[in-house]
């Protein structure tokens, strides 16, 4: 048996144990763990306690001496984060924010390269370092934006969907940015213009091998993992896709990152897209939280307290220059004066791309080395600014005037995606309730687990996703924390448990209504918490009712008052058997709104039929 060296998984478990701690801690202060992941980078790193390590061995356990040891763990983190990017994005998404994404999001990104180009560029930096480094520094953080934005509750908000549009466009912009690079890092000094040309010519023909190739296997490949029913197999193929088309694109001299944007767009627009989206989250956090050590391990504290006052005033040049050219901006685009400041501070500091932007650009000797640290160096200290002028900017949101507030609004919302029902289940039973929410203009999204009937639904226009309805971040990734309610009409009773389950842990303010095998299974259901459940005995039965009644010539209207009596009878029934000692509270709902106040069912009037009609006949 070969001996193994603990010494040689030293960074894998420093790793392991900075993120245990880092994450739930600052999870705890609600700050975002990237800040946490930089710090821990810079106090393990080379330039922190591992330059203590040579002198005090004892501290050689815990340092990481050596950058290039997770160095390939760090990149994939970037090539994970593209992916992810490019499954998100879609043409529906681009479409509504078409305005604020190549609008506000294109000036802001264009004019500020080109102001910090020039000022780079009159300091006596060469015109290709001041160029990238202009366009490094031109972006801003959604690995830390986005977090902050959620925690707060503000991504819907005008100043949210502003800043969500102009981050989605500098993602656009990171994959060509990083194929210029890589081709002017090759070309040694030779013909620009013709090694453009040819690299673009390779570039456009690896790119269509990949399109084509994607568009022809990734969906059967898919909807044959996906019949086997197994979360391994279905994990094992979104990493198969990732690394193989980003292993594709570097063998045609593409990066690897670009081939890993591709990829996600090519899934975006499937039926596992959301599936997809679940699996993968967990390895990107874990991936890009090696990135942000591997960051926090390349920057120097002795730069900061050599000279705190440069680098403050260089991080202090940056917020304004980026804050302003937005708020210049903003008024050309309609874009009121409160939501253009609130997003001219979440913009204005640096972001994770300028790192692989620079790191890629010194790599190919286009950025001299003391030029790149100055850099990194204030993008880290902007973005560890980022949740203050946050809450400065939430501040600045709040004394938005009616008026202004009114035509922010007006605003499209970034994603179609918000504000919908989500059904659970799209077989028989599903469908029927989605036709009903359809034929009363109420949009939703629905979850099924079978690959066949997801095809064969979408290909006739529903909106109808692959994926696991029990699993939490499916339902985050359906936007659970905005749905105005869940109808869960899975057949399998274990099924229905647990979809509710991970609903009420989510969201315990949701309006659940489930389907039930029987009234016993009706009553596990209400003691965890649905609104309503509909047994399919009791349902089946009050039908049967129905219908013979009416056949023997009873008027229709007695016959729907009389059932819907019998059915809140049994309702009441089945609720007090879930706690025969106590009373009962039922919040009174909409779809999408509720009443908090609690009332007893036993002193309540039978709803009228007209106020029932549709909830309880589905």
């Amino acid at each position: 048996m070969p001996e193994v060296h603990a010494g040689s998984y030293k960074e894998a478990i420093l790793f392991l144990v900075t993120a245990g701690i880092v994450v739930p801690l600052f999870h705890r202060l609600k700050i975002s763990p990237v800040l946490g992941f930089i710090g821990a980078g810079a106090l393990l790193g080379p330039f922190g306690l591992g330059r203590l390590a040579e002198q005090h061995h004892w501290l050689s356990p815990v340092t990481i001496g050596n950058r290039t040891e997770i160095a390939h763990l760090a990149e994939f983190g970037v090539i994970f984060l593209m992916f992810m990017i490019g499954v998100e994005l879609s043409w529906e998404r681009l479409r509504t924010l078409r305005r604020l994404v190549f609008g506000l999001g294109s000036i802001q990104v264009l004019a500020s390269a080109l102001v910090i180009g020039a000022i780079l560029y009159g300091l006596k930096v060469p015109l290709a370092a001041a160029t990238i480094v202009g366009l490094a520094l031109a972006l801003s953080s959604t690995a830390v934006v986005l977090p902050v934005l959620a925690e707060q509750r503000r991504l819907n908000t005008p100043a949210g969907r502003a800043s969500f549009a102009v981050l989605l466009f500098q993602d656009l912009a990171v994959a060509p940015v990083l194929f210029a690079i890589a081709v002017l890092g090759r070309s040694e000094g030779a013909d620009v213009g013709g090694a453009l040309a040819l690299a673009l010519g390779q570039a456009a023909v690896a790119i269509v091998v990949i399109v084509v190739a994607g568009r022809l296997a990734l969906r059967p490949l898919f909807q044959l993992v996906a019949r086997t029913r197994s979360p391994e197999l279905f994990m094992a193929a979104c990493l198969l896709v990732i690394v193989g088309t980003a292993l594709m694109a570097a063998s045609s001299g593409l990066s690897m990152t670009l081939g890993a944007f591709v990829a996600g767009l090519l899934l975006a627009e499937t039926e596992y897209r959301r599936a997809i989206e679940a699996t993968i989250d967990p390895f990107k956090g874990l991936l890009l939280g090696v990135f942000f050590v591997s960051v926090g391990m390349s920057l120097d504290p002795a730069q900061l307290v050599a000279a705190p006052g440069a680098i403050l005033g260089l991080s202090l040049a940056l917020l304004m220059i980026k804050g302003v050219l937005v708020m210049l901006a903003a008024p050309a685009l309609r874009i009121p004066r409160a939501v253009a400041v609130e997003s001219a501070l979440l913009l204005a500091p640096g972001g994770e791309f300028a790192f692989v932007l620079i790191g890629g650009a010194v790599a190919g000797n286009l950025v001299p080395e003391p030029v790149a640290g100055a850099a990194l160096i204030v993008t880290t200290v902007t973005m560890i600014a980022i949740p203050l002028l946050a809450a400065i900017g939430r501040r600045a949101g709040k004394r938005m005037t009616k008026a202004q507030l009114g035509r922010a609004r007006a605003e499209p919302p970034p994603d179609k995606q918000q504000n919908r029902v989500i059904i659970a289940g799209y077989g028989r039973v599903g469908r029927l309730v989605g036709e009903m929410l359809t034929r009363h203009k109420i949009p939703f999204i629905a979850l099924d687990s079978d690959p066949l009937r997801v095809t064969e639904l979408r290909r006739l226009g529903n909106p109808v996703y692959f994926g696991d309805s029990s699993n939490t971040e499916m339902l985050r990734r359906c936007d659970i924390a905005s749905a105005r309610a869940l109808v869960v009409t899975l057949d399998n009773a274990l099924g229905v448990e647990a979809v509710v389950q991970a609903a009420r842990a989510e969201r315990p303010d949701l309006t659940i209504v489930a389907r039930a095998r029987d009234a016993r299974h009706a009553t596990a259901l209400y003691e965890m918490g649905v609104d309503d459940a509909v047994p399919e005995t009791i349902e089946a039965s009050l039908q049967l009712s129905e219908a013979v009644l009416v056949d023997v010539g009873v008027p229709m209207g007695l016959v729907i008052a009389s059932i819907h009596e019998r059915r809140d009878e049994y309702r009441v029934m089945l609720k007090r058997k879930e706690s025969d000692s106590r009373p009962v509270f039922r919040a009174r709902r909409t779809v999408g709104k509720a009443v908090d106040a609690p009332r007893d069912p036993a002193k309540e009037k039978p709803e009228t039929p007209a106020k029932d009609a549709v909830g309880k006949r589905a």
